[in-house]
C-alpha cells in the first residue's frame, strides 16, 4: 500500500455535488493499495500514520502526532498511485489491485484509523470525487508498506 499525507487546515471530499466528509485541521490520506497487498499492510500503516510527527510544537519542530493537536483524518481512496508511466504516455494502473480488494484493504485501513481512536472522514471507493485540500505548509509525506513483515 501506498499513501501520501498531506497536513492541512481544512479539506472536503463531494461526490455528485454532496459533501460526504470534511475536517477542518488534520491530514488527507490518499491511499492506492497495490496487487499483493495484505491485511498486515493496511493495520501497519495505520498505526505508522497514526503516530506520525509531522505537525508543529511550541518551538516549531515536528514533533506532534495528530491527536495532539485535535486534528481528523480525511482518507480517499486513490488507485493511480500506482500509475505506472515510463512506457508511452498513457498511465497503466496494472500494480493497482482489483476493486474488490482494494476496497477491502482501503475499508481496513480506515476501520483501524477509527480503532486508534481518530475521527475520520471517507470519500466513496470507486466513485469520482472531488477533493478540496487547504495545505498547511505544505507539508506532504509519503508512506509505503512493500516489503514490510513486522510491526
Amino acid at each position: 500500500m501506498k499513501l501520501v499525507i498531506q497536513r492541512v487546515s481544512r479539506a472536503s471530499v463531494t461526490i455528485d455535488g454532496k459533501v460526504n466528509g470534511s475536517i477542518d485541521r488534520g491530514a488527507v490520506v490518499l491511499c492506492g493499495v497495490a496487487q499483493g497487498d495484505t491485511d498486515f499492510d493496511a493495520v501497519w500503516l495505520a498505526k505508522k500514520t497514526s503516530a506520525l510527527r509531522h505537525f508543529e510544537d511550541a518551538d516549531g519542530k515536528m514533533n506532534l502526532a495528530i491527536d495532539a493537536v485535535g486534528g481528523a483524518f480525511l482518507v480517499v481512496s486513490q488507485f493511480t498511485l500506482y500509475g505506472e508511466c515510463e512506457k508511452g504516455n498513457r498511465p497503466s494502473f496494472i500494480a493497482a489491485a482489483p476493486p474488490e480488494r482494494g476496497n477491502q484493504l482501503y475499508e481496513l485501513y480506515v476501520s483501524e484509523l477509527r480503532k486508534l481512536g481518530h475521527r475520520v472522514e471517507t470519500g466513496i471507493f470507486g466513485a469520482m470525487m472531488k477533493v478540496e485540500i487547504i495545505n498547511d505548509g505544505p507539508v506532504t509525506l509519503i508512506l509505503e508498506s512493500r516489503g514490510r513483515t513486522t510491526p
